[in-house]
């Protein structure tokens, strides 16, 4: 089989498209190559999805805690402070614990005129529950990087729109909102690297692949079993991710440039010198 024939029956395997069963024998680079960039597919669903979603609930996290009413700040505190102090590794065990204790409890949605019976076995594959733990996950770290621009807010910057007679709505909108992404998307960039990295976990948690179709980390981990030489495969992984990283950092470089768009000019930056005394 040529390594295009090989594109065309392993390209898309991770969805469900094409050949169905794995080479076993006379394993070439290129089937180890087509099928690791196969399972990426997953690993970027996982990675663009919980980012997605985590943002908003991320900024909406940050605003509760920097909010004085402690009836919204103790709740979105806490909820920062446990997913951001138990490792992500045991956030997907005890989710998948979870998740599977809920059909045996029975999830029932009352209406009123009409009783539905929630339908929880999806929340037990990886493509879902997974997905909701990434989410949660990136939405508290987010959140703390958002906080911490929040409190970053020039004072001035407020006071100037005190004195325009803004409202509050007006004031976030027009001056907190852009300052605080301004401020906070190069640690956000830094996050968003890391999520991506993150979804290699999921091949370690308790969510098992749908239908054999796994991420990267699940055909390499094949190959290195397959061939007993895990010094191929896992490192076409690492490439894998080193190409998406510089994906990550041109993308969000191009909404960091977009967000600083008012900013002056100045030219090439000076480099920073060393000045020893005499």
């Amino acid at each position: 089989m040529s390594c295009f024939e090989t594109l065309q029956a392993y390209g898309l395997r991770s969805i469900g498209i094409g050949e169905r069963l794995l080479p076993k024998a006379d394993i070439t680079l290129c089937e180890q190559v087509v099928l690791i960039g196969s399972g990426m597919i997953w690993n970027v669903y996982f990675g663009i999805l919980s980012l997605a979603f985590g943002f908003w609930l991320a900024v909406a996290l940050a605003l509760g805690k920097n909010t004085k009413s402690a009836v919204v700040r103790v709740p979105a505190s806490s909820f920062i402070f446990l997913f951001r102090g138990s490792p992500l590794f045991i956030q997907f065990f005890v989710a998948y614990l979870l998740f599977v204790s809920l059909p045996k409890l029975g999830v029932v949605i009352n209406l009123g005129f009409v009783e539905i019976d929630a339908q929880t076995r999806w929340l037990t594959r990886a493509w879902l529950g997974a997905l909701i733990v990434l989410f949660l996950n990136t939405a508290a770290y987010s959140a703390n990087i958002f906080h911490g621009a929040l409190q970053s807010v020039p004072v001035g910057d407020l006071e100037a729109a005190d004195a325009y007679g803004m409202n509050q709505r007006q004031k976030f909108w027009r001056v907190v909102w852009p300052t605080m992404l301004r401020l906070a998307w190069p640690s956000y960039t830094n996050e968003a690297i890391f999520m991506f990295h993150a979804t290699t976990l999921v091949f370690f948690s308790g969510f098992p692949a749908w239908r054999q179709s796994g991420d990267a980390l699940y055909y390499a981990s094949y190959f290195a079993d397959k061939t007993f030489n895990p010094f191929v495969p896992y490192p076409i992984v690492a490439g894998y991710f080193i190409a998406l990283t510089l994906c990550i950092i041109g993308l969000w470089g191009l909404i960091e440039r977009f967000l600083n768009r008012h900013q002056p000019k100045t030219g090439r930056r000076p480099r920073p010198r060393m000045i020893f005394m005499r």
